[in-house]
């Protein structure tokens, strides 16, 4: 899949997350967050599971993390990833 145009969905909420996507040539992934000391690594893992999913393999992707669950970084990141679709 190919990240077509800039997007983002959720929000600053405590207990929610935004991401940002935006066209790149290479897939990265930037994190903030207010738990990443304990969390980055399991947040991480839950990004690469959902873009593998989607077979995504170029893009920028930046997550403002606000202490979200593994349902909602999913429901997040898939909802900014149909968005990067349409035409």
């Amino acid at each position: 899949m190919e990240i077509r145009k800039k997007v983002q969905a959720g929000t600053m909420q405590s207990s929610d997350l935004m991401v940002f996507l935006e066209p790149a040539a290479e897939l990265s992934i930037a994190i903030e967050s207010t738990v990443k000391r304990q969390f980055e690594h399991l947040i991480r893992q839950r990004i690469e599971a959902v873009l593998a999913r989607f077979e995504v393999t170029s893009g920028a992707v930046r997550v403002t993390d606000r202490g979200a669950l593994d349902y909602a970084i999913e429901a997040r990141l898939e909802a900014a990833l149909q968005r990067a679709m349409e035409d």
